[in-house]
């Protein structure tokens, strides 16, 4: 069987880092936004460039406390609406609806799966005022195009870089272009805690200040609460592992970069529908290897009878979601469809040469 992730193994390349980095935590006694909390959100905020860190619980914290700190500084009010991908994971809509805003839900680029730029104009009406662009399975979204749109409009702009962890457009890091960006360090991620875990990255120190006290229930000072928060750290010994991991995370994206390439290359099915890079290598990191197929059911049983181990990224958009009946009316055939053909194939950096041969003539196998 070639496993889809195996996260044990990824694991155990760093056993004696993290060990040492665990190690740590325990004999300090201090597992709460203690020096690992402080140096990894340096750390971090380093790895993008000018700009602050901040960390939270998980990656749907990171999106809904941003969106929160805005509307608490009377930049957004309940009812504003925040332009995101119809087909994103539904954490994106999740952090918008919890804030008591409206999401508008706008069909991808057929292509890369991310936010159409060409289609943003058509969703713009005077309640717009942010725009949320996902950079899913771990590609870069057309951030110039997005934030010059922004900008002419006067949207704010917050990037969901929960699955893009590393990615660049033109050298610079996705979570740098918007003015703010949430990331998740879900186990399965590209940069993956032994638990769960986020972080907010902004240029802006006020916003940056405000997340910090919004994080730790709103409190500025100790037993002094500015505003009401919630409880969102991201603890030491998350802390302690991701700063172990950050340092290997450039080169486990290239080896993701390298599968990647082969299975692009190696694949040669008119069954399957492979994924594109819109731009030059370095805006994808490949967070997931995502196919498209007709008929789904078929393929992922022809994999698996082949020892091939398949998940589906998503099976039921945000839109179709029991959650959300406002929006069961939406018409989006787009996202319809990819929801219904999507398949991702094995990909981390710990997948053998062998298992990536196995995996392309299986694919390759498949009759349609």
């Amino acid at each position: 069987m070639v496993p889809f992730l195996n996260l044990k193994e990824i694991t155990a390349r760093h056993r004696s880092e993290l060990l040492e980095a665990a190690a740590r935590v325990i004999d300090s006694g201090w597992f709460i936004h203690g020096r690992e909390h402080e140096a990894f959100e340096q750390e971090f905020a380093a790895f993008h460039g000018p700009c602050q860190a901040i960390g939270v619980a998980n990656g749907l914290d990171a999106l809904t406390l941003v969106l929160r700190a805005w509307i608490q500084a009377g930049i957004l009010h309940e009812g504003d609406e925040v332009i995101v991908p119809a087909n994103t994971y539904i954490a994106s809509v999740l952090a918008i609806t919890e804030n008591r805003l409206v999401p508008v839900l706008v069909e991808p680029d057929d292509r890369t799966f991310n936010l159409d730029p060409s289609r943003l104009a058509d969703s713009l009406t005077p309640r717009t005022r942010v725009i949320l662009p996902v950079h899913l399975y771990g590609q870069a979204a057309d951030m110039p195009a997005l934030c010059a749109f922004a900008e002419k409009h006067r949207l704010l702009v917050l990037e969901d870089c929960a699955q893009a962890h590393g990615a660049l457009i033109d050298g610079k890091r996705v979570g740098m272009w918007g003015d703010a960006a949430g990331f998740s360090f879900y186990p399965g991620k590209n940069l993956g805690a032994l638990g769960d875990g986020g972080a907010i990255v902004t240029r802006d120190p006020i916003l940056a200040e405000h997340l910090r006290a919004l994080r730790n229930y709103g409190s500025h000072l100790k037993y002094q609460n500015r505003y009401q928060g919630p409880n969102s750290r991201l603890d030491e010994l998350q802390c302690a592992l991701l700063r172990v991991k950050l340092t290997h995370l450039d080169e486990d994206n290239q080896r993701r970069r390298a599968i990647a390439l082969r299975y692009r290359t190696g694949i040669r099915n008119p069954a399957v529908r492979l994924p594109q890079v819109a731009r030059d290598e370095a805006s994808h990191v490949w967070h997931l290897f995502v196919v498209r197929v007709d008929s789904r059911e078929a393929f992922v049983q022809h994999l698996q009878a082949a020892g091939i181990q398949t998940v589906v990224h998503y099976p039921i958009p945000p839109h179709q979601q029991e959650c959300y009946p406002a929006l069961h009316s939406l018409d989006l055939p787009l996202t319809s469809a990819i929801h219904r053909e999507v398949v991702s194939l094995p990909i981390s950096p710990v997948l053998s040469d062998a298992d990536v041969d196995a995996v392309i003539a299986a694919v390759n196998a498949y009759a349609g």
